[in-house]
């Protein structure tokens, strides 16, 4: 009668022990991807990103996206959606790191983990943890590189900036791309207060190809001399270039920008850019649903990287001209890490 009992309580543990073990105990997690826009090759990469460690881990994800890059209140209705649908986090590319404050705020009221990716929430304390890149650095380096590569010449320097509630993605490159180049930034928080006779001016591109255009146009009208374009992206470099070449200017201006995706890494290989920032969207948007995952099984939260408010996902300057002094990679290199 010992023997049976024992053995009876000997297959009860094991299976109490398979129970606990089974994944049927393990809690489903969710979440939603909100980008800026969903026609930008960079927030497609971040979306695939997503994707596939969601995938890879079993998260339920729903994506969401502006109609355009600024589009507010398309992010607001989407962060009120993921709301309703209980989800528990949320990764987001604020497109307003301000306005977009209060929709955040009842998300984490909510429950909701909130992961902001590439662009810092203002203040970057708005959301649980921030994926994003060394913005300050990547325009750095393609401040330091025109530098060098510019030499003796005299700058006309022409800024096609992001969009006129200076989101804290675009301030830090251009804030980055000055400190590089050796221009007086004045006030770090916010650009065109500068007086640096070499700035030609600053337009607004909003991240797209076609009003990247329309800004190097209106910068031309003003200086036909500019010889340096400052873009925040490469689809506004693009835009630019057409620009230039339209008036048989290209050979004159050498452009720079941030980003690093395959379509821009071939342009600073075929000689449209000079050179450009890598960053590395499909890691921040992995990292982030990672994130969300172990906040949902272990209630622990990224920590930030050393002597930085955020996760730096990191950057490489891409060249095919390096110049002394700054660390680059060739574009036969970035080709092969592009938004990876």
């Amino acid at each position: 009668m010992k023997k049976v009992w024992i053995h009876s309580l000997a297959c009860c543990s094991a299976m109490s022990a398979a129970l606990l073990a089974s994944p049927v105990f393990a809690k489903d997690v969710s979440a939603c991807l909100i980008t800026k826009t969903d026609t930008n090759p960079y927030f497609v990469t971040m979306k695939k990103g997503a994707e596939q460690k969601a995938a890879e881990l079993g998260v339920t994800l729903k994506t969401y996206a502006g109609k355009y890059d600024g589009d507010n209140q398309g992010q607001v209705e989407a962060i009120e959606t993921c709301i309703a649908d209980g989800v528990d986090g949320i990764l987001i590319t604020p497109s307003d790191t301000k306005a977009i404050l209060p929709a955040i705020q009842r998300a984490r009221q909510a429950g909701l983990m909130i992961v902001a990716l590439d662009t810092k929430l203002q203040p970057t304390s708005a959301a649980d943890a921030t994926f994003a890149t060394d913005n300050v650095e990547a325009g750095k380096l393609i401040g330091e590189w025109a530098k060098q590569h510019m030499g003796d010449k005299q700058a006309h320097i022409a800024f096609l900036d992001l969009a006129v509630s200076q989101p804290s993605v675009g301030v830090q490159r251009d804030q980055g791309f000055m400190q590089g180049f050796g221009i007086d930034i004045k006030d770090p928080n916010r650009w065109g207060d500068e007086d640096d006779p070499r700035i030609v001016g600053h337009d607004l591109s909003y991240g797209a190809e076609d009003r990247g255009r329309t800004a190097m146009e209106n910068l031309l009208q003003k200086d036909p001399s500019t010889n340096l374009v400052y873009t925040i992206n490469e689809p506004a470099a693009a835009g630019a270039y057409q620009a230039l070449k339209a008036v048989g200017l290209q050979d004159q201006a050498t452009i720079v920008s941030i980003d690093g995706g395959c379509p821009g890494v071939k342009n600073v290989q075929e000689g449209i850019i000079g050179a450009t920032s890598q960053q590395y969207p499909l890691l921040m948007a992995a990292k982030g649903i990672e994130a969300v995952k172990t906040y949902v099984d272990t209630g622990e939260k990224p920590q930030n990287s050393p002597g930085l408010d955020f996760i730096n996902t990191g950057v490489n300057l891409v060249t095919d001209h390096p110049v002394e002094g700054v660390d680059s990679i060739s574009t036969e290199e970035g080709l092969k890490r592009c938004w990876g």
